[in-house]
């Protein structure tokens, strides 16, 4: 199997991925229009520095990635890092070996090091969001519920709309990223 360096000398460019989206593309565009990088020099400056690739395992179907492909996105142009994407359904063998609570959850951020190692992992979901989805879920009825589809689907448009319009939400995923980046590159 190949290594994640590997993987990504393989893998699109980001902004090539994000191009070449066919679902929920105009909504990642608005995210990535809107969101503006904070000053934060620290985060920017290690960022330089180190020079990780970032390799992302992604699907545009995904609201998650829909989200936080734009956020890192505009982290990496602001810090002039090399971000490729490839897709989890044609790499499972690569999504299995990051699973997130058994589950092939996407997005996932590989952060890799000069040496073509993993120094670190994020996602799929900033936990400010996670709480609002989980939040959201624990209103649902049961599945057995004969509204539960019509209640679901309402649930996830409602998610999409929040995703996308929140701005603290987008400031969430920005900032759970710096600090687990921050954390994985000064060790």
């Amino acid at each position: 199997m190949p290594t994640e360096q590997q993987y990504f000398e393989k893998a699109k460019s980001l902004t090539q991925y994000m191009d070449d989206m066919t679902t929920k593309k105009e909504e990642s565009f608005n995210i990535y229009n809107q969101f503006e990088v904070p000053a934060d020099d620290e985060f920017i400056a290690v960022l330089k520095e180190s020079a990780p690739h970032i390799l992302v395992i992604t699907e545009d179907w995904c609201g998650d990635a829909m989200l936080n492909n734009a956020i890192l996105r505009k982290i990496a142009e602001a810090a002039g890092i090399e971000v490729r994407a490839v897709y989890r359904d044609e790499n499972v063998d690569l999504i299995d070996q990051y699973l997130t609570n058994g589950g092939r959850s996407i997005p996932v951020y590989l952060l890799i090091n000069n040496n073509g190692e993993v120094v670190g992992k994020w996602g799929p979901r900033a936990e400010k969001v996670q709480q609002f989805v989980a939040e959201g879920r624990e209103n649902l009825p049961s599945k057995e519920d004969p509204s539960f589809e019509e209640l679901q689907k309402a649930f996830y448009e409602q998610m999409t709309k929040e995703l996308i319009d929140n701005k603290d939400f987008h400031l969430a995923v920005y900032e759970d990223i710096r600090n687990n980046w921050l954390q994985a590159l000064q060790n």
